[in-house]
């Protein structure tokens, strides 16, 4: 990754970012390489006390753990993380130690278990964190020393068992010196520790996906059952979506629905479980995640409209965002990591503009460059993005991203449609993002849809995606189309669809099921048959009796909604003999969410129907982990669209 020199400068002086000269005229071609990788620095955190941080690269296919020092910008030392595929998280313990969780193949189990090490900086030892032998998930941190000394470990025997709480210390004397500090209880599955290091709480889930809390108040008091949550009451269930467990005290913080599916902070006794004052709550918008200050409560909140937005609730943060914004005008600026007051990592970005990556240090009022996110984009060759609402055929309202490509009007253009994954509680935003951007300096507008099931509007309209994949998911992508061509963006005939994931499968079932709208379709990862990947998902959700019932009388219905409806009628690879439309269809190999064997089955159809399909196999995850691989799919997309949907 290429670093430019820092610049320090005081927030009273600073010179403004220049504004997106005028769109008239078309942009020079913005390499594809110049898109590609994940956004690097988005990973940045710092030490306890803002002396280091720290942030996750790719080089040469491996994923690197870059220190740098706060003070100078200097590089400090890179950690090898092992293979891309297998890194998990990382986190400070204090200033000289860093937890990293990885993902590890020791079992049959699909997704590989996790394991716990923790580095220290100043002896460059990697320190393994657990046991020998151990269940799946070894990375279950509940409580981290603020000095780096030890960590509060939740780790079972084996897979599938109630787990222990256990005290390990980080300095590298092993599981010989771990403490046990909770014994496991019968069905207790999930444990919550306070800011002190105490288990507080613990939940349990019964063979009909109940749930009971158990809490206590302090480290010498028995666990009492507070409440028995009802499998599926997922009201009364938000309400122990634990927060922030604080010593000496029995309130803590919830988010909880308001009556029309908003999500709002309230305060909790969890010694009783009854709710209290409402913190904060915006009349439209649902609180995404609130951020606390150690040991004293919520001190901010983030919510999405268009766009993420931070809400200050103490006094002296929202005077720091004012003067941040006043340094960096016409641009959107969120704190993103914090040591308290004593420094901040700050990025600023825009919809049509990567952003940068500063470090700002409040007691000289500085703020320093240190990096732009993507150094090889050049955002006055970017397009801006406009929100839109669309009423779907059932009066349904949705909101869509358009970015018009600059320098083509905005009228009759080439479109690409481009349904997001998920698709249950994911949105698209106005935020900038890299596929858009490109295909839009190739000169398609890009319209983004959040159709039905998409988060961020509330519980009730994602709801009504339960049971509609394929079906009113799908016409709300159509309807769309509809909406594009009415208002005359879009030129009706050059209009094609292109996705991820989920957005892969509604690209390549709306090209199969609606050949008279779209041009083409092209798909990364896409599902490609929906029993299959249900009977894949078996494997891990329904792992265990709790989660069992829970695949059965949740998550498939969600996905199948009448339990008669033959999801072959809505699988692509059982549907291929409908295709009359090009198709471009990429995967990846060691893909673990979507397998690799989805793409070989819809390949076999395709030539027992005698469909051409153009094909490209990657060998990656389904994360795009390698920057090289999505050069080739972005390049193999672009050479399919310049064939079948040409800009001129």
């Amino acid at each position: 990754m290429r670093f430019i020199h820092f610049v320090a400068c005081a927030l009273a002086f600073h010179t403004p970012l220049y504004a997106q000269e005028g769109q008239k005229e078309r942009p020079a071609e913005i390499p594809v390489e110049a898109f590609a990788g994940g956004n690097q620095l988005n990973s940045a955190k710092l030490s306890q006390n803002g002396t280091r941080f720290a942030f996750v690269v790719v080089e040469g296919g491996k994923r690197v753990l870059a220190v740098h020092d706060s003070d100078t910008l200097e590089p400090l030392l890179a950690i090898d993380l092992g293979p891309r595929d297998g890194f998990n998280w990382f986190d400070w313990a204090g200033d000289d130690r860093i937890l990293i969780s990885n993902r590890m193949k020791l079992s049959s189990f699909r997704y590989g278990e996790s394991r716990l090490h923790a580095f220290d900086i100043p002896t460059r030892q990697l320190h393994f964190i657990g046991f020998e032998d151990q269940g799946w998930e070894g990375d279950d941190v509940l409580h981290t020393d603020p000095d780096g000394e030890y960590v509060i470990l939740s780790l079972s025997e084996r897979g599938g068992i109630p787990p222990a709480v256990w005290r390990f210390p980080l300095d590298g004397s092993g599981a010989s010196a771990a403490v046990l500090v909770q014994k496991p209880e019968k069905d207790v599955y999930e444990w919550f520790a306070d800011d002190k290091g105490v288990v507080r709480l613990g939940m349990s889930w019964t063979s009909k996906a109940d749930i009971k809390i158990y809490y206590r108040s302090g480290p010498d008091d028995k666990f009492k059952r507070v409440t028995k949550v009802k499998g599926g009451d997922d009201e009364a269930l938000d309400a122990w979506d634990v927060m922030g467990i604080y010593a000496g005290r029995d309130t803590g913080y919830a988010m909880v629905d308001a009556p029309d599916g908003r999500k709002v902070l309230r305060e909790i006794d969890y010694s009783s479980g009854k709710l209290g004052a409402t913190i904060y709550e915006n009349p439209r918008w649902g609180i995404d995640r609130a951020m606390f200050r150690k040991g004293e409560g919520p001190i901010g909140v983030l919510y999405t409209d268009d766009e993420p937005r931070t809400v200050w609730l103490d006094k002296g943060m929202a005077n720091v965002q004012s003067q941040l914004d006043a340094a960096l005008p016409g641009s959107r600026v969120r704190v993103i990591d914090r040591a308290g007051t004593k420094r901040m990592l700050v990025r600023q970005a825009g919809d049509a503009d990567p952003g940068a990556l500063y470090v700002f240090t409040p007691s000289r009022m500085s703020l320093e460059l240190f990096a732009n996110l993507r150094p090889d984009v050049d955002e006055r060759l970017l397009s801006k993005t406009e929100a839109h609402d669309i009423v779907a055929r059932d009066g349904t309202q949705m909101r869509a991203f358009l970015t018009l490509p600059r320098g083509r009007g905005r009228e009759q253009l080439p479109m690409i449609i481009m349904p997001h994954g998920g698709p249950y509680g994911v949105r698209d935003t106005m935020v900038y993002d890299d596929w858009t951007q490109l295909l839009a300096n190739r000169g398609y507008a890009v319209l983004r849809p959040n159709y039905r099931g998409s988060g961020g509007y509330g519980e009730a309209f994602e709801r009504l995606g339960d049971g509609q994949i394929g079906r009113a998911m799908q016409d709300d992508i159509d309807d769309t189309y509809d909406w594009a061509v009415a208002k005359g963006f879009a030129d009706p005939e050059r209009v094609c669809l292109f996705g991820a994931s989920y957005g892969g499968y509604a690209a390549m079932w709306g090209t199969l099921r609606n050949p008279e709208r779209y041009r083409c379709g092209a798909s990364f990862a896409g599902v490609v048959d929906w029993e299959d990947l249900l009977a894949y998902d078996s494997q891990y959700l329904a792992r265990g009796r709790v989660r069992k019932r829970w695949y059965k009388d949740v998550w498939t219905p969600r996905i199948t909604g009448d339990d008669k409806f033959d999801l072959a009628s809505i699988s692509v690879a059982d549907q291929i003999d409908r295709l009359e439309r090009p198709l471009f269809v990429a995967h990846g190999t060691r893909d673990l969410r979507v397998p690799f064997d989805q793409y070989e089955q819809l390949e076999e159809a395709a030539d027992a129907a005698g469909k051409d399909i153009e094909m490209l196999e990657l060998v990656d995850n389904h994360y795009l982990s390698d920057s090289s691989e999505e050069v080739r799919l972005l390049d193999g997309l672009l050479a399919f669209l310049r064939e079948h949907n040409p800009t001129d």
